[in-house]
């Protein structure tokens, strides 16, 4: 591609979140693209999943239909009516996402997830905090959703970012083609890739696909990349790669492939966001002992380079 047809690619992106310090080295501007080819029961981004613009809604902050009848007056399929405390109610069956309401919605309570942007936009919103970069070593990390499942957007973004000598990480399930993994390589410094589980079957009941062309494609980015730098990481979840036995399996197959890893204790900070897409969580209440996770960090620190 020519530099004006990688500048005007574009993508779906639901989230620009700046001064993250969880997301690679350094501060971060963390871009987050649509769409996921996996559907993990306790996904914290569940706005991310959906490759198409999605509406949600927050009720704590609705002015009231005494107040403001914004939202109802746009609503061309009569999704919006009169709710508890008078707020409005949505009905997620007729709504049809045509942003209308959110885009007439004082309050910020009805909320689009998922704006066309092009890399040209999202670069240059990237690179306003390029001082924070050079200080701390950080830059652009590209997360989901899946990145990747945009692919072309995707490498569009992290190519530029190079040519402005911004440095790029990645957040990928690695369920994705894995020529597009290996072209993406080349623009990369950091990879973030997860590794939740070495049954393939259960992988397949809490994931909806299963683990086969993830492992194959962190090998095959290893062998294509000696150097690259790598972090493997499991998402510790009840129920689903809790016990010594599924962590080991996970140390056995990643030990020799230089890489790092990390655990990651199961959370339940997204559970509002299944709310206010009118979705359920499907994890319930469970939840995640230290008497559980502190023993399998033990276990995971077998890996040579371990992140502490």
């Amino acid at each position: 591609m020519t530099q004006k047809e990688i500048l005007n690619t574009t993508g779906q992106v639901f989230n620009i979140q700046k001064y993250s310090v969880h997301d690679g080295p350094g501060i971060r501007t963390v871009v987050f693209l649509k769409g996921c080819p996996l559907s993990c029961k306790w996904c914290s981004n569940p706005e991310s999943q959906s490759f198409k613009p999605q509406l949600a809604y927050n009720a704590g902050k609705c002015l009231t239909l005494s107040k403001c009848l914004r939202c109802a007056e746009v609503c061309t399929a009569g999704s919006l009516t009169q709710g508890e405390d008078d707020k409005i109610a949505v009905n997620w069956d007729t709504c049809t996402n045509c942003m209308a309401c959110a885009e007439a919605c004082p309050a910020g309570a009805l909320i689009n997830y998922g704006d066309e942007m092009t890399v040209k936009d999202a670069i240059d919103s990237v690179e306003k905090d390029a001082m924070f970069y050079a200080r701390s070593g950080g830059g652009l990390t590209l997360g989901g959703g899946e990145p990747f499942a945009q692919p072309k957007f995707a490498i569009a973004l992290l190519k530029e970012a190079k040519r402005r000598y911004i440095k790029t990480a990645v957040e990928t399930c690695a369920h994705v083609q894995t020529e597009t993994l290996i072209e993406a390589g080349q623009y990369l410094n950091f990879v973030m890739m997860d590794i939740k589980s070495m049954n393939p079957e259960k992988h397949k009941e809490f994931c909806g696909v299963t683990n086969e062309l993830i492992l194959k494609n962190l090998k095959a980015l290893r062998a294509a990349y000696p150097k690259l730098k790598i972090r493997v990481r499991t998402p510790v979840v009840p129920g689903f790669n809790d016990t010594p036995e599924d962590i080991q399996a996970v140390v056995d197959f990643i030990k020799d492939l230089d890489v790092e890893y990390e655990l990651l204790a199961y959370h339940r900070l997204g559970t509002q966001k299944y709310t206010n897409l009118g979705r359920e969580y499907p994890m319930g209440n469970v939840s995640l002992d230290n008497e559980v996770f502190l023993p399998l960090v033990e276990i995971a620190k077998q890996v040579p380079n371990y992140a502490s």
